[in-house]
């Protein structure tokens, strides 16, 4: 009944616009009452968004049994589960995305659809870093970090129209964030070498001018 009055609800949405459909809209085109559709979604914008809980319970079970695997390689693998959510259904999610960008209400529901999945990253995070320097600082950002890049591959896949593998192309943006975060390694592009520049600066002489000598040197470096 639920995956119906979605269905119901999105048609409606597409062929009349979301500000011109009603819930007896919906209702009167799944066969069922008033009553039916708000056991399932508490609004219509729910009813655009009808498969991130389901996703979202995943996830949290997926960080569950993580275990005792690396923190950021966990939460960055948990994101992989809300791309593969869009990537199951590529003509809906696309249509989705036109629709949210077309009323600022989707928007800002999704909005806070994005917020519940940062908060059970990071969530999971502050468990596992508890009691370490900066644990619950660190986690809150890479939380953050992780999502950010996701939805980065996921909205330029969506703006393709759904082509192409967007499995690979999350993982494409979020080895920038197990790079610089998972085991302190350096960021992607970054030399990891251990190159030293020695500088000799006056004593006394301003911090600007030391500042400007050794983007000066690291300049010269590159060249």
């Amino acid at each position: 009944m639920r995956e119906v009055l979605a269905e119901s609800a999105f048609a409606l949405f597409l062929e009349r616009g979301f500000e011109r459909t009603t819930v007896d809209d919906i209702v009167a085109r799944a066969g069922v009452g008033r009553r039916s559709f708000f056991r399932y979604f508490p609004s219509k914008e729910d009813a655009v968004f009808p498969d991130h809980d389901r996703c979202l319970a995943d996830m949290t079970a997926f960080l569950e049994a993580a275990g005792d695997a690396e923190p950021v390689g966990a939460v960055c693998d948990a994101a992989h589960l809300v791309m593969r959510m869009y990537a199951a259904k590529p003509e809906f999610s696309v249509q989705r995305y036109r629709l949210t960008r077309e009323v600022p209400g989707l928007r800002t529901y999704e909005l806070s659809v994005v917020r519940r999945y940062e908060r059970t990253l990071a969530a999971y995070l502050r468990t596992r870093w508890n009691g370490t320097p900066d644990g619950a600082l660190r986690a809150e950002v890479v939380a953050a970090a992780v999502v950010a890049a996701h939805n980065n591959a996921l909205r330029t896949w969506l703006r393709t129209g759904g082509e192409g593998d967007a499995d690979a192309a999350v993982e494409h943006a979020l080895a920038t964030v197990r790079e610089v975060w998972a085991g302190g390694r350096a960021p992607a592009g970054e030399p990891a070498g251990d190159e030293v520049i020695v500088m000799v600066a006056r004593k006394g002489a301003p911090l600007w001018r030391v500042v400007q000598q050794v983007e000066s040197a690291l300049t010269d470096d590159r060249d």
